[in-house]
């Protein structure tokens, strides 16, 4: 088993992150753009919201700002993108069937969703570039878990690590020791990270790097 905290530390750029475990959810934005980098989280009322830190600064809004956590009825939803909105109006995989990575070539940025039910149970998602296709078509992976152990959680990110072109996340979801919300903000890499939501027995806690955490 990986330890979470580890393999960030270890990784200076593996994009946006979820991670899944008992009682428990991650999510951070990292970014090496400008645009990208001038983000913070702010809280909603069924979740959070990311906002440009400087508006003057905001170039296209259009991958950056959106609602990465909606509380729908029972359901917690978090994901990197807009799909949030998709996942809350159409259901997890039927959403998650009407949308594809991201328009951004040559790195074609996964979509990265979960879904974390009342009993404990959650599903994870990525739809991502089909490396093996002549086309651009999309490769759809669905993760069903019906629980997790004690301090140990399923880790899904965007890139494996950094690169040019950045390559998508492959295989399945890392099983991985957690750490605390404080410990895994401190691995995030100290240049790239922006923003971590963290979730804990429905504690919930926002670093924002541009707000001096």
């Amino acid at each position: 088993m990986q330890d979470l905290c580890e393999y960030l530390r270890g990784n200076t750029y593996p994009g946006r992150g979820i991670v899944v475990g008992k009682g428990c959810v991650y999510y951070w934005i990292m970014g090496r753009s400008a645009n990208s980098r001038n983000r913070v989280f702010e809280l909603t009322e069924d979740g959070i919201r990311t906002k440009a830190f400087d508006e003057s600064k905001l170039e296209d809004p259009s991958l950056i700002i959106y609602h990465p956590v909606r509380q729908v009825g029972s359901d917690l939803v978090v994901t990197n993108g807009d799909q949030t909105d998709t996942i809350r109006d159409l259901g997890f995989r039927a959403g998650c069937m009407t949308r594809e990575y991201e328009p951004d070539g040559p790195n074609w940025t996964p979509r990265i969703s979960c879904v974390i039910h009342e009993d404990g149970s959650f599903e994870l998602s990525i739809l991502k570039h089909d490396p093996n296709s002549a086309t651009d078509r999309c490769l759809r992976q669905f993760f069903a878990y019906e629980g997790a152990d004690e301090g140990v959680g399923y880790l899904l990110t965007t890139y494996q690590h950094d690169g040019s072109p950045l390559p998508s996340f492959a295989g399945e979801p890392l099983l991985v020791a957690l750490g605390t919300p404080e410990e895994v903000w401190a691995a995030l890499n100290a240049d790239n990270k922006v923003s971590l939501y963290t979730n804990v027995a429905g504690q919930v806690r926002l670093f924002n790097k541009n707000l001096g955490d």
